[in-house]
C-alpha cells in the first residue's frame, strides 16, 4: 500500500530497535538560520507551585502503607523524566535510599519531604477499584461478552506526527491513511469478531463495561479460579462519562450519581442503558496478568488504599500526595502511581481502593473535595526559586 511519506517514515522507524537505527547525518546549519531560543528553566512561579504547610502528624499504619507503595515507585523515580518539571531524577535518590530502612514511616516522610501546593490546591477526588466479575476463558452459554486483546491493526503514532499528518493518534490504516479505529458500538456489533482476538468471555455486559472504566480486574472462572486482566491498549476514541451524561438528562435523581445508582438504572432500562453505554466510544483492550498487579502508569504494581491516579503534567509520578478532604476515608497520604483518561488538570485525583465489595462500595461513591499538597524532596522549592528566569 502507498503511505504518505511522513507516516511511512514513522511506521518504518518503529519496526527497527532503537540501538539499530542509523544516526541522522550531521549538517551545518545555514548561515542565516538564528540559533534556537534557550528553553526556560523551570521556576516555582513558572510551574505554578508555592510552599505548603508543615507536614501534619501521620498515623503509623497510614504512613507505613504509603511508604511501602513509595518503595515500589523508587526504581522509576530515580530514572524517569518528571513531566511536571518539579523534580529531577537525582532529587529522589536520597529519599529512596533512606526508604529501605527508616526509623519509622512517619519520621521518614517528615525528614525527607516538604509540601508544595500546585495552583490553588483545591482538590476534587474520585475512586477506582479492581472489580471481580464472572468470566470464562472459553465461550460457553452464559459467557457471551468478548474480552479482546489489542488488535494488531491498531496503529499508534506520537502527537506531533499525528498533528503534522492530520490523522488520529490511534487508528487503523485504510488506503494508506490512518483513520479512526472502530468505536464501542462497532466493536460490540462484531467489528473484531472471528479474528482470534478473544482472551476471555464475560458473563455480563454492564459488569464488563465498568471493568473497562477501571482499566483492570479479575474474572471469576466457572471452576472457581481467577484470571487477572489488565490494560493493553485503547481504541483512541473519546471517553464519555455516562454518569454526568445521565445526570444532565435527568435520568438520575439526587443520590443516584454513584456507580451503584448508575448500574441500577442501566439494569432497570436495558435497551436505553445499552445505547447510553455506547455513547462512551472509548474501548479498552486487555492482556492477562500473571505476575503482581494490577499495574499502574509506571508499569509497577499499585497498592490499594495507597495509590492515587493523577495528571503527571502537574504531579510527579511516584511522588507522595497529602489529601485533606471532606471524605475522611480518603484523607491522608497517597502515592501518585497511576493516571486515567478522566484524570486531567491540577489537583484532580482518583484514589485506588483495591479489590472486593468494600473497595467497590467506597470507590463507587467517592466524590471528595478539599485540599491537596504534593510532597517533594526537601530543597526542591528553594532550588526552583533560585533558578534565574530567562527572558
Amino acid at each position: 500500500m502507498n503511505l504518505p511519506p511522513l507516516l511511512a517514515m514513522v511506521l518504518l522507524a518503529s519496526c527497527v530497535p532503537k540501538q539499530q537505527r542509523p544516526e541522522p547525518p550531521q549538517r551545518a546549519p545555514a548561515a542565516e538560520a538564528p540559533p534556537p531560543a534557550p528553553a526556560k528553566p523551570p521556576t516555582a512561579a513558572l510551574l505554578g507551585v508555592s510552599a505548603g504547610p508543615a507536614l501534619p502528624a501521620l498515623a503509623e499504619a497510614e504512613a507505613a502503607r504509603a511508604l511501602e507503595a513509595f518503595r515500589i515507585s523508587c526504581p522509576a523515580l530515580v530514572k524517569r523524566t518528571d513531566a511536571s518539571g518539579l523534580t529531577r531524577p537525582e532529587d529522589w535518590r536520597a529519599a529512596c535510599a533512606a526508604a529501605a530502612a527508616p526509623p519509622s514511616a512517619p519520621a521518614f516522610f517528615a525528614e525527607h519531604f516538604e509540601l508544595v501546593q500546585v495552583g490553588d490546591g483545591a482538590a476534587f477526588v474520585t475512586g477506582y477499584f479492581e472489580p471481580e466479575i464472572a468470566g470464562s476463558r472459553t465461550r460457553q452459554p452464559g459467557y457471551e461478552v468478548p474480552v479482546y486483546r489489542k488488535p494488531p491493526d491498531l496503529v499508534e503514532v506520537d502527537a506531533a506526527t499525528a498533528e503534522a499528518a492530520g490523522t488520529p493518534r490511534r487508528g487503523r490504516l485504510e488506503n494508506g491513511i490512518i483513520v479512526p479505529y472502530y468505536e464501542r458500538s462497532e466493536i460490540e456489533a462484531g467489528a473484531l469478531a472471528d479474528r482470534g482476538l478473544e482472551i476471555a468471555w464475560a458473563a455480563d455486559e454492564i459488569d464488563f463495561f465498568f471493568l473497562q472504566i477501571q482499566g483492570s480486574g479479575r474474572l471469576r472462572l466457572p471452576d472457581g479460579g481467577v484470571m487477572r486482566i489488565g490494560y493493553a491498549g485503547q481504541n483512541g476514541r473519546e471517553y464519555v462519562g455516562i454518569g454526568k451524561l445521565m445526570k444532565d438528562r435527568g435520568l438520575l435523581g439526587p443520590g443516584q450519581t454513584t456507580m451503584q445508582g448508575i448500574v441500577a438504572w442501566l439494569r432497570a432500562n436495558p435497551e436505553e442503558g445499552r445505547a447510553i453505554m455506547r455513547e462512551n466510544k472509548s474501548y479498552i483492550f486487555f492482556q492477562e496478568l500473571t505476575g503482581a498487579g494490577p499495574l499502574g502508569a509506571l508499569g509497577l504494581p499499585v497498592t490499594g488504599r495507597a495509590t492515587v491516579a493523577t495528571d503527571p503534567k502537574y504531579v510527579p509520578l511516584g511522588a507522595p500526595v497529602l489529601l485533606q478532604l471532606d471524605r475522611p476515608e480518603a484523607n491522608g497520604l497517597w502515592i501518585a502511581q497511576d493516571t486515567g483518561g478522566a484524570i486531567k488538570g491540577s489537583n484532580r485525583f482518583d484514589t485506588f481502593w483495591g479489590a472486593g465489595p468494600e473497595a467497590a462500595r467506597i470507590a463507587g461513591g467517592m466524590q471528595g473535595r478539599g485540599r491537596a499538597y504534593v510532597l517533594v524532596p526537601k530543597g526542591t522549592l528553594a532550588r526552583l526559586d533560585a533558578t534565574p528566569a530567562q527572558p
